[in-house]
């Protein structure tokens, strides 16, 4: 599920609305750049280089991703589906095994190798989501159930009940909630 991960972070770096009660703007310039950085980066990876017109490509596929994660959340699968088929079109997604650099065993990238870093990226994220969609898993996707928070989260959760993007968002909930009762 890792690019399905780095398409949500993707999405909540990314993109406006509302973070933990708080509301957020896309980030513009070098913050979009650092942003674009941290969420391809992080998990064991190394964080990459980006140019400020990757930055600015990414962040329009982090749009297409939110509403991926918008429809699915929905249980809307069929623009979900409709949306991806566009995406993966527009990426030109294709599999592909690829020689790890450190001289053993194979990685699947879902882009060309003469491709740019936003091409791939994107590129894979899609088809990531595209499998998740694809597959059982499509339930595995999800946006924040806390009031005025809106960032989408992947669930890892053995038991698939995950319905908060952070324990700051359930823990905001479940205080509300006990207030609310007093």
């Amino acid at each position: 599920m890792t690019l399905v991960e780095v398409a949500a972070r993707l999405v909540n770096h990314l993109t406006s609305g509302w973070s933990a009660g708080q509301e957020v703007a896309a980030p513009q310039g070098a913050a979009r750049v650092t942003g674009t950085a941290e969420a391809l980066g992080g998990d064991g990876r190394r964080t990459p280089r980006v140019s400020p017109a990757e930055a600015d490509a990414l962040a329009g596929h982090a749009a297409s991703f939110r509403a991926v994660f918008e429809a699915v959340h929905e249980d809307d699968v069929a623009s979900a589906v409709v949306l991806l088929n566009t995406a993966l079109a527009a990426t030109g997604a294709r599999p592909q095994l690829d020689p790890l650099p450190e001289g053993g065993g194979w990685h699947v990238h879902f882009h060309g190798s003469d491709d740019s870093l936003a091409v791939g990226w994107a590129a894979g994220c899609t088809a990531g989501l595209a499998l998740a969609v694809g597959s059982d898993l499509a339930g595995r996707l999800g946006v924040c159930g806390a009031e005025r928070c809106d960032r989408v989260f992947v669930d890892l959760s053995r038991n698939a009940g995950r319905r908060f993007c952070s324990t700051a968002c359930q823990n905001r909930t479940k205080t509300a909630a006990y207030r609310a009762r007093r």
